[in-house]
């Protein structure tokens, strides 16, 4: 290891959370694919022990190249599982059981599935034993059902509110999180219209740049978006007719850096708007800036079910440290190898809590552990965060 500012003990912590997190994807393998948590009364009770289309896409890119065999091996049987219970219009499902006997696709649908398998499929090809034709019929009908959903011309995805990885959070029209992986997708796949997708995106979520759009459409929509605000640094989180997300939304801009449609000013002010919120402090990042009160215009009944994504918590400025492990690739994306270093060794000890209990999320502020153990993309992203810092070209 090269250019970090981490001692000795440090150094073995960071080397015993790759132990661990190699372990805990091996022991939540099962014949059909990688599950999304260990097998506990709890997370069967909430169908966490399925094989999730975002969560296993994940923990894919982990597994394939990890030069474990089973983990190699794992990782085209989770894509196969998602695949054999593809919808008929090329949707891939929200998560399946591993023996194959149900399919869930949420309630407005789950749009990111599809993005994260794709994304997935072609890690695989590239770095795993399969060949470059390996699911292509399914590859096909999937791009098929994104392209259905592309607006004609902007050329970003456009989907319901609640239906990616943050389903408690009212983002709709046209997301962020989604469009970043869009863009991703059809990098990899050399899909048509890609600058046109890159061009909207950088328009329509950073509505604070001084050039207006030639679409009147979008002009309307940035007026909208620009409208009593101020530029926050940040992309918006989602951009609908007259309404914006500006609550800060990590893993969406962390992606745009990831996939390169931030450009370097772009992605060094994100880095230094989340920095000057302290938004990681001695634990991963939170995942919202600014999280929504029940007071607040985009506040949704459904946000308080179980009193689970009230302010700082879940999707709503919990800390998660999977997409810690995206602040870590992003920081070392931007060169920044010294303070990423430091973020993975945050990454290792939250981790480690609870004698590696690799907890799903903290609460935002009294970093209170919450949700289930066992966690199969905390370990993922772990994993690759280290890959990236080190230069392997199989951390994305």
């Amino acid at each position: 290891m090269t250019d970090h500012p981490l001692d000795a003990p440090s150094l073995a912590l960071i080397d015993a959370c790759s132990e661990a997190s190699l372990a805990l994807l091996e022991s939540n393998l099962t014949p059909h694919g990688i599950l999304a948590a260990s097998r506990t009364a709890a997370a069967v009770a909430r169908r966490y022990t399925r094989i999730f289309g975002r969560d296993a896409a994940i923990c894919v890119m982990a597994m394939c190249g990890s030069g474990v065999p089973a983990l190699e091996e794992g990782a085209v049987a989770s894509l196969d599982a998602l695949a054999a219970q593809q919808a008929p219009n090329g949707q891939i499902p929200k998560y399946v059981d591993p023996e194959g006997q149900d399919a869930d696709f949420w309630y407005l649908g789950c749009i990111d599935a599809t993005l994260w398998w794709l994304i997935a499929v072609d890690h695989v090809r590239r770095h795993g034993e399969v060949g470059g034709s390996h699911w292509s019929d399914s590859v096909e009908r999937a791009i098929g059902w994104l392209l259905a959903q592309e607006h004609q011309h902007f050329r970003l995805l456009q989907q319901n509110e609640a239906s990616d990885w943050a389903d408690i959070m009212p983002r709709s029209g046209y997301v962020l999180y989604t469009n970043a992986l869009w863009f991703e997708v059809k990098r990899r796949f050399a899909l048509c219209h890609a600058e046109e997708t890159h061009h909207h995106f950088n328009h329509l979520f950073n509505p604070f740049q001084r050039d207006l759009p030639h679409y009147h459409r979008a002009r309307l929509l940035q007026h909208y978006a620009r409208r009593g605000r101020r530029d926050p640094g940040l992309y918006l989180s989602f951009v609908n007719l007259a309404v914006v997300g500006d609550e800060g939304d990590v893993f969406g801009n962390l992606l745009a850096i990831q996939g390169g449609l931030a450009d370097e000013a772009m992605a060094h002010s994100i880095t230094n708007a989340i920095e000057a919120t302290h938004a990681g402090g001695t634990h991963p990042v939170r995942v919202v800036l600014h999280p929504l009160s029940q007071q607040h215009s985009l506040w949704r009944a459904y946000m308080g079910r179980h009193r689970q994504n009230l302010m700082h918590q879940y999707h709503n400025g919990g800390i998660w440290p999977f997409v810690g492990g995206f602040w870590v690739m992003a920081l070392a994306k931007l060169g920044l190898h010294s303070a990423g270093w430091t973020e993975l060794e945050k990454l290792a000890r939250a981790n480690a809590r609870d004698d590696w209990r690799f907890t799903e999320w903290f609460h935002g502020r009294t970093l209170a552990p919450m949700g289930m153990a066992g966690q199969s993309w905390n370990a993922a992203t772990f994993l690759l965060a280290r890959r990236a810092l080190q230069g392997d070209c199989t951390a994305w």
